[in-house]
C-alpha cells in the first residue's frame, strides 16, 4: 500500500485533483462534470500523440516531428476535402493513418538503416514536413467554410456525452494498455529501451522495433492531424507549433524514463491529462496561453530531475551491506 502511494502514478493522480480542487475554490464551475468532460476533449489530441510517444521513448529514441506530422497530415485531407468533398470520412481517415505511418516510418528507417541519432533525424523530418505543408498550400489557410459538414462533425459529434474525439482517445489508452502489457512487440519495447545489448541474446532486432515505434507514433499524428483540423475547422503552415514539447513534456511528466526502458500507459495518460487542466485553467486565473511553452519546459527539467534522484542507485546502503557481508 506504501509502494502504491509513492508511485508517479498516485502523485500525479493526486496533484491534478489538488490542482482541479484549488481552481474550484475560486471558480467552482470549473469542477463541474460537463466542464471537466470539455477539458478531457481538449487534451484528447495531446493523450494521443503522447501514447506514441512513450512508445518511442520506451524504444531510447524520440519523435520530435509528431506535431509536423499532424500539421501535413491535416493540410493534406484538409486540402483533400476541399476539392473532394464527397470523399466519405473513413476514406479521409484511412488516408491520414497511412500518411502519418509513411512518415513515422520515414523516420524508423533512418534511425534503423542508417544508425542517424533519433534526435537528428526527427528534428530534420520535422523541418522538411512543415516546409512541405508550405510547398502544398503555399502559405494559404483552409478555413471552415471550405470544408464539408461530414468532415468537420466527426470529432465533435456525440456519443453517451462524449464527443468522437474524447472516445477515441480512450480506445487508444485501452489499446495501448493492451499492446504495452499482453504482446511480445510491447514487451520488446521495454526490453530494447532497458538493455538493447541484451535484447539482441534473446533474439529481439532492436532496429526493426523502433522502427515499429516510429510507424505507430506517425500513424497516431496522422489520425490526430486529421481530428485537429476537423474539429478546429481549420488547417495552415503553423498549426500546432511547438506542441511537440507538450508532448514530450506529458511523457516525462507521467514518469516515462527519457533513458528509455521505464514508463506506463496510464503514467503518460495522467501526464497529459495534467498539462490539460494547467492549460485550461491558465485563462481562468487570468494567466497567458503563452506562459504553457514556459510551464511544459520547467515541467520536463523537474521531472526528468526527479526520475534520475528516484533511479539513483544508494551507493552508500551498497558499501554498508558489503560491509557486514564481510
Amino acid at each position: 500500500m506504501t509502494e502504491a502511494l509513492k508511485s508517479r502514478e498516485a502523485i500525479l493522480t493526486g496533484a491534478i485533483l489538488v490542482l482541479i480542487a484549488l481552481i474550484s475554490t475560486r471558480y467552482p464551475g470549473f469542477a463541474a462534470p460537463g466542464n471537466l468532460a470539455n477539458v478531457f476533449n481538449d487534451t484528447a489530441p495531446l493523450i494521443l500523440l503522447a501514447l506514441g510517444q512513450m512508445i518511442v521513448i520506451l524504444t531510447k529514441c524520440i519523435d520530435l516531428s509528431v506535431a509536423a506530422n499532424l500539421a501535413l497530415t491535416g493540410m493534406v485531407v484538409a486540402m483533400l476535402n476541399t476539392v473532394a468533398p464527397g470523399v466519405p470520412v473513413i476514406v479521409i481517415l484511412l488516408i491520414a493513418l497511412a500518411l502519418g505511418a509513411l512518415m513515422g516510418a520515414i523516420n524508423g528507417i533512418l534511425v534503423w538503416k542508417l544508425s542517424i541519432p533519433p534526435i537528428v533525424v526527427t528534428l530534420g523530418t520535422m523541418t522538411i514536413f512543415r516546409g512541405i505543408i508550405f510547398l502544398i498550400s503555399d502559405g494559404a489557410w483552409v478555413n471552415a467554410h471550405e470544408m464539408s459538414a461530414p468532415f468537420k462533425d466527426f470529432p465533435r459529434h456525440v456519443i453517451l456525452g462524449l464527443p468522437t474525439l474524447s472516445w477515441i482517445a480512450i480506445a487508444a489508452v485501452l489499446a495501448f494498455y493492451v499492446l504495452t502489457t499482453r504482446t511480445a512487440l510491447g514487451r520488446a519495447f521495454f526490453a530494447v529501451g532497458g538493455n538493447p545489448h541484451a535484447s539482441v541474446y534473446t533474439g529481439i532486432n532492436v532496429g526493426r522495433t523502433q522502427f515499429w515505434a516510429y510507424v505507430i507514433s506517425g500513424t497516431l499524428a496522422g489520425l490526430t492531424g486529421y481530428l485537429w483540423v476537423a474539429r478546429y475547422a481549420v488547417a495552415y503552415v503553423d498549426i500546432a507549433g511547438g506542441f511537440e514539447l507538450d508532448v514530450v513534456a506529458a511523457c516525462v511528466i507521467g514518469g516515462v524514463s527519457i533513458a528509455g526502458g521505464s514508463g506506463s500507459v496510464i503514467g503518460a495518460l495522467l501526464g497529459a491529462i495534467f498539462l490539460g487542466v494547467v492549460k485550461n485553467a491558465l485563462p481562468v486565473v487570468n494567466i497567458s496561453p503563452f506562459w504553457q511553452l514556459a510551464i511544459s519546459g520547467t515541467a520536463i527539467i523537474v521531472a526528468i530531475a526527479f526520475n534520475a534522484r528516484a533511479s539513483r542507485v544508494p551507493g552508500r546502503v551498497i558499501l554498508k551491506r558489503a560491509e557486514h557481508a564481510a
